[in-house]
């Protein structure tokens, strides 16, 4: 329509200038452009709307009028809004001079009218839209209403059971009453707390693993230390700073990449169900893990010596872009119909700024070394008997019960795992509580937990082997399984034979270093007494036939030979660790701290370990008496007994 109206003032006023010259013109010209114009007015404006317009400027007189001039004012008037417009032009200069003036104005109007009506029909389009997306949304709230009210009875049976389980509630656990509050309930493992809360209330927290047997608190540390950091000034973990805690056992690398709780996987449209609004459009779904979880916290990893190596990998790639990166062929970046989130998550990734806590129970080998080296290492110390009984009194506070004279120090004997010592004396409540009469206060007997120790088939866990009698060819040597020490017990017997046919008889199961180990306490042997071994018939005996895995125990085997040759009396409350060499050096050794522990769990007062280990283990630690040495004679003065 405006094209046409454009169209006739271009072909009535067309190339037409503001001076008009009439020698060429006829009246009925001037008329019939006038009537063109109010033409044009009357589509544009209607009649009834041009009628009531040219009322309020007064206008409707002039509309009238035969005169020329008039009806160009009455047209101005209704067009410019002007009531008080005139006078009425006389001349046809003047007339044609309006004519133009009118023809620009009216091309004006029908422009703007024409952008109007456009925008009205895009509003019109889009409250349409949005009316059918209302109407959409109100029929599936209706389905939904009425699905509910169409619930069938085996249906509404299965909601009815699962409201009624939901609605049982037991008391909480055990171990969730007595896992420690705070950190300083945390018994036995004071170093590895202060260091680990050390690593995390800073500026710039590590990622770490925590070494250390079952049982000793890793967990709960970690967790605790994190409350304990949150929000702090120098601190980054906020407030809600989360925690999230997995389990390395739980967790596999799978080749296709369709399922990955750890790193977050992509389900396709198709084989994997992604949501149905993305399945219908061919989009794939992006699923982001426990790292994005984590995103500005702990993630927790127990165990992660057990998990695969490859995820480990994968993990480290996470640890250096600090983001999860997802892949899919289904993804096309140029398909409109992916939703922004799902397009920023592939193009941008998930974000994954966390710190790693990762605990085990392995040793140091089962980690990946590229992660290993980017992480601090923090080692918890196995718990003593003395820990153990702390332990159990707490517990014992905590449950309200009371304990008969010895009941925490029976529960270290059968345990060194804090979790298993309160499992023991939860078990043995248990028992207690069954023959409690009404008005009694709940009490602990030793008859309790030999009861659970038989039940659970447990054992003591370590008997006291160190005595105050000296004895002739018996020593106590040290090893160390994992993270836990022991002491291993050797003895050398000796009968005179033939000059140089004598024999040497060792167990095969002890292993071929401890063996060498023999030979070379032979060479040192001839220094220290000016004997030949093989003037002897040698039986050396490790018992319980354990195997000695390493040279550690040369100085043990040196020492058990020289009193059976000689008579001298080795202490029996003395320890002693280290490798031997043909020069009668006492050589480093590996676990010495570890073997401490062992030490202190036999009953040992005293240490001999060598000089260059001195820095391994801290002066009095678990009030041992500890003697760094250097040769085999600087060893014999703490292993042999003074002569009387």
């Amino acid at each position: 329509m405006f094209k046409n109206f454009f169209g006739s003032i271009k072909s009535v006023f067309g190339g037409r200038k503001n001076t008009v010259d009439f020698s060429t013109r006829r009246e009925t010209d001037l008329d019939r452009e006038i009537s063109a114009l109010y033409a044009i007015v009357v589509e544009v404006m209607g009649s009834d709307r041009l009628v009531l317009q040219a009322g309020k400027m007064d206008a409707l007189r002039y509309l009238r009028s035969e005169n020329p001039g008039e009806r160009i004012l009455a047209l101005r008037r209704i067009l410019e809004e002007n009531p008080t417009l005139g006078p009425a032009p006389v001349t046809k200069n003047e007339i044609y001079a309006d004519i133009v003036k009118l023809s620009e104005l009216m091309a004006d109007i029908i422009a703007r009218r024409q952008v109007e009506d456009k925008i009205d029909r895009k509003v019109t389009e889009k409250l349409e839209k949005d009316h059918q997306e209302y109407v959409k949304d109100i029929k599936l709230q209706i389905l939904k209403e009425e699905r509910v009210e169409a619930e069938t009875p085996h249906e509404a049976k299965k909601r009815e059971h699962l409201e009624k389980l939901d609605k049982v509630k037991l008391t909480q656990s055990v171990m969730e009453l007595l896992r420690p509050k705070t950190l300083d309930e945390i018994v036995g493992q004071e170093r590895a707390v202060k260091s680990l809360r050390a690593k995390l209330a800073s500026p710039y927290p590590q990622h770490l693993i925590l070494y250390g047997p079952p049982g000793v608190g890793k967990t709960t540390a970690a967790r605790l230390v994190l409350e304990s950091v949150r929000g702090l000034d120098y601190s980054p973990f906020n407030e809600d700073a989360p925690f999230v805690e997995t389990d390395g056992t739980t967790l596999r690398w799978d080749p296709r990449d369709m399922t990955n709780p750890l790193l977050g996987s992509v389900h396709d449209p198709i084989y994997q169900g992604a949501q149905k609004s993305l399945a219908e459009s061919g989009v794939p779904e992006p699923k982001p893990g426990l790292v994005t979880d984590a995103h500005g916290g702990i993630l927790f990893i127990d165990e992660i010596g057990e998990m695969d190596i490859m995820l480990q990998n994968k993990l480290l790639k996470v640890l250096e872009d600090k983001r999860a990166y997802f892949e899919s062929a289904y993804y096309d970046p140029t398909d409109e119909r992916v939703p922004p989130y799902v397009k920023m998550l592939f193009e941008n990734g998930a974000p994954a700024d966390f710190v790693l806590i990762g605990a085990t129970t392995r040793d140091s080998h089962s980690i990946n070394p590229a992660l290993r080296s980017r992480c601090a290492e923090i080692y918890f110390e196995p718990l003593t008997p003395s820990h153990i009984i702390e332990i159990v009194k707490n517990a014992a506070e905590k449950l309200n019960v009371e304990l008969d004279d010895g009941i925490a120090e029976t529960i270290s004997e059968y345990t060194i795992e804090g979790r298993k010592a309160i499992n023991i004396l939860a078990d043995a409540y248990s028992l207690a509580l069954q023959n409690k009469a009404d008005d009694e206060k709940i009490k602990i007997s030793k008859e309790n937990i030999y009861e659970v120790a038989q039940v659970s088939r447990l054992f003591q866990f370590v008997t006291k082997k160190a005595s105050s009698t000296s004895t002739v060819g018996h020593i106590f040597g040290l090893g160390v399984s994992g993270f836990i020490g022991s002491v291993i017990e050797i003895e050398a017997m000796v009968f005179p034979a033939e000059k140089g046919k004598g024999t040497i008889r060792f167990n095969e199961t002890a292993g071929s270093m401890a063996k060498d180990s023999v030979f070379n306490a032979a060479s040192v042997l001839r220094q220290v007494t000016g004997k030949d071994i093989h003037d002897y018939d040698v039986h050396i005996n490790v018992i319980g036939g354990g195997n000695i895995d390493g040279p550690s125990a040369g100085t043990a085997i040196l020492s058990a030979l020289v009193s059976a040759i000689t008579g001298k009396k080795i202490r029996q409350d003395v320890a002693v660790t280290g490798e031997i060499s043909l020069q009668g050096k006492v050589r480093p050794v590996g676990g010495v701290f570890e073997k401490a522990y062992g030490a202190k769990q036999a009953g040992i007062k005293t240490l001999v370990i060598p000089k260059e280990n001195a820095k391994d283990i801290p002066q009095g630690h678990l009030g041992l008496q500890i003697y760094p040495v250097d040769t085999a004679e600087d060893a014999f003065k703490y292993i042999f007994a003074d002569d009387e």
